[in-house]
């Protein structure tokens, strides 16, 4: 499979995993990689300098792996103090010429931040992060460096990819050195944005393409006496957004955050036909605008110009190629949800691989990533899909329309602010769809409570936990395929959650401290035979206390049973009771999870998106305006 023809070039190097794309799944899973002991290469395209903001929302789950690898610290730490940007508000503008012009709409706490904080606090021991991805790309370039030193390869290309019975030899152009050689891998993860390896693959993607045209400022303003000073992300409804946002402006730090932030991003819909749309003046022009202050003073960085769509991959893997990230899927950026999902896919490929390299595990293993995290794929692009729509309802409500001139439009909003019945009337439709937007800003269930029902997983038949189809409401549960339940447990000097008792390597194997020893001899013999150790941990004894009974009330088992969980943190197994044959039982559920290929879905590579497919065609028809909802680019 080549690109185009290439002369035979030898592999100069090998290596267990090669990497191709730099950006956050490529460097997650060479961390995650490299904190097991395995070795490999990144090759970058371009340098690892990123020169706009794009994603910037890290959520519970992402902030987990980023703590394995070392960097969320740092993260947190550059990032904006707890106060200043848990919100997002929607207003006409920040300022203007009459008394409409400045008017806020309403607010929503957001990211865990307020009302929300005691929910996020029950699925995980880490905080929700914001950090801008050019800032994040950096922070996990260096830290990648240090684990893979000489191995993170900027401006090399991939130019061909050959596969064969040993793996895969990738052909690549140093474009520093002006030269092309090749390098030989058991594995390639592609990481590279579904640029060259998906097409050197054949595999294409199912989903809506092209749903609209950004346009996205970035800039320094000092919007100090001007913005809000609590929330991270300003939608304007305006007259010339039809009924949607005309602009979104996302505060950026760093340093300083809220209305201090001397970093911007401003996104606007700008249909291609626009004649402004290739004038730079034009767009700042139209960026002060949309703020209300057409004299503000702005140095832009830059200016991109970008369509979104809902696309996953018809295969995540091809022999030893792996699809991650944005080469497996692309979304919308309302939600988020873009970066997240590929640090997930970067969490549950790296254990596998490594698994797999260090002989604790075979190659059906590797046949569970994709109908795991495909499936976790279609729901996020469905759900940032749907996320687009729940904007366009605000102006609505406001009395704004599709085709309404900006006179007019101002005319609405006039009576939207007016002391009459029908501005009553129209103020509590306006607080109603705000308020829907929970689904979007709240959206813990979607961030936290997946699970995997196909994959490295041994069912037990019990139902999902209650509220599980919604995007709000978060149930911890132990039951096969969801994440372990977070517990604050006692230690010997202080607490510690079990989400972070989970072992890297092998698999970790909860139980109650009065039954350990049973279940420590029965772990011994079948961790032997799998050749995969099995590390116990025994909660509620001197050792790891459970005071309050929270572990047990969440685990699903009684005094006998146990949890048995994966290096990414998902349960793999688990029994109520002891079986009558602990060593038996536990060394089938070995070979189930580490060995055997699971039952995959069926063969047609739309199953499953027709909801995408829906959700697409509603945005695209502007069924409620959709198509002009934006923000920053953050998938």
């Amino acid at each position: 499979m080549t690109q185009q023809p290439i002369e035979d070039v030898a592999a100069e190097e090998d290596v267990p995993v090669l990497i191709v794309g730099g950006g956050p799944a490529g460097l997650t899973t060479a961390l995650e990689l490299a904190r097991r002991g395995v070795s490999g290469m990144v090759v970058e395209r371009r340098d690892f300098t990123t020169h706009f903001p794009r994603a910037h929302l890290l959520n519970v789950r992402t902030m987990e792996t980023f703590a394995d690898v070392g960097v969320a610290d740092r993260i947190y730490a550059e990032g904006p103090p707890e106060d200043r940007w848990h919100r997002v508000a929607w207003y006409t503008s920040l300022a203007g010429p009459t008394a409409l012009h400045g008017r806020k709409i309403g607010h929503l706490p957001a990211w865990g931040g307020g009302p929300d904080g005691p929910r996020y606090a029950v699925a995980s021991p880490r905080r929700f992060a914001n950090l801008p991805q050019l800032r994040v790309d950096a922070i996990l370039y260096e830290q990648a460096e240090k684990a893979w030193p000489g191995r993170i390869r900027a401006r090399t290309e991939l130019i061909g990819l050959d596969l064969d019975a040993d793996g895969a030899v990738a052909t690549v152009r140093d474009h520093v050195e002006e030269r092309t050689y090749g390098i030989r891998a058991r594995y390639v993860v592609a990481a590279d944005g579904g640029r060259t390896c998906s097409e050197l693959l054949g595999v294409g993607v199912s989903g809506p393409r092209a749903l609209a045209d950004v346009v996205s400022v970035f800039f320094s303003a000092d919007l100090s006496a001007y913005a809000d000073p609590e929330a991270l992300l300003t939608y304007f409804i305006r007259p010339d957004g039809e009924g949607g946002p005309g602009g979104a402006l996302l505060g950026l730090g760093p340093g300083r955050w809220g209305a201090e932030s001397p970093q911007w991003s401003m996104g606007m819909g700008i249909h291609p036909d626009d004649p402004i749309v290739r004038d730079s003046d034009a767009l700042v022009k139209r960026a002060r605008e949309v703020i209300g202050v057409p004299d503000l003073e702005m140095e832009v960085h830059a200016i991109s110009h970008w369509q979104y769509e809902g696309v996953v991959a018809d295969r995540f893997r091809v022999g030893p190629v792996f699809l991650a990230g944005d080469a497996a899927h692309r979304h919308p950026p309302t939600g988020g949800l873009g970066l997240n999902t590929a640090v997930g896919d970067a969490a549950n490929l790296a254990w596998k691989l490594a698994a797999v390299l260090a002989g604790q595990a075979g190659d059906g293993l590797l046949d569970t990533y994709e109908p795991e995290r495909r499936q976790v794929a279609i729901r996020n692009v469905e759900h940032s899909l749907r996320n687009a729509g729940r904007h366009a309802p605000i102006g609505f409500a406001m009395g704004l329309r599709k085709g309404i001139t900006s006179e007019e439009g101002w005319a609405e909003i006039g009576v939207w602010a007016s002391d009459t019945p029908e501005g009553e009337r129209r103020r509590a439709a306006t607080a109603k769809a705000v308020a829907h937007n929970a689904e979007d800003y709240s959206q813990l269930n979607i961030e936290a409570g997946f699970c995997y029902e196909i994959g490295a997983l041994v069912p037990d038949g019990t139902a999902p936990p209650a509220g599980h189809d919604s995007a709000i409401d978060f149930t911890p549960s132990a039951r096969p395929g969801h994440h372990v339940p977070h517990v604050w447990l006692q230690g010997p000097v202080s607490r510690v959650s079990s989400s972070d008792l989970v072992e890297p390597m092998g698999l970790t194997l909860f139980v109650d401290d009065a039954d350990a020893a049973a279940w420590r001899g029965a772990a011994a013999s079948a961790s032997s035979d799998a050749g995969c150790p099995v590390y116990v941990v025994a909660v509620g004894g001197p050792e790891l206390g459970d005071e309050e009974g929270r572990w047990a009330e969440v685990g699903g088992t009684g005094p006998t049973g146990s949890i048995l969980v994966r290096p990414d943190r998902h349960v793999a197994w688990r029994v109520a009771e002891a079986p009558a044959d602990r060593r038996s039982a536990l060394g089938k559920a070995l070979t189930r999870i580490l060995r055997d290929a699971p039952p995959l879905p069926g063969s047609d590579p739309l199953a499953g998106l027709k909801s995408i497919a829906e959700a697409g065609e509603a945005l695209r028809r502007g069924r409620a305006r959709e198509a002009r909802l934006f923000t920053v680019m953050d998938a």
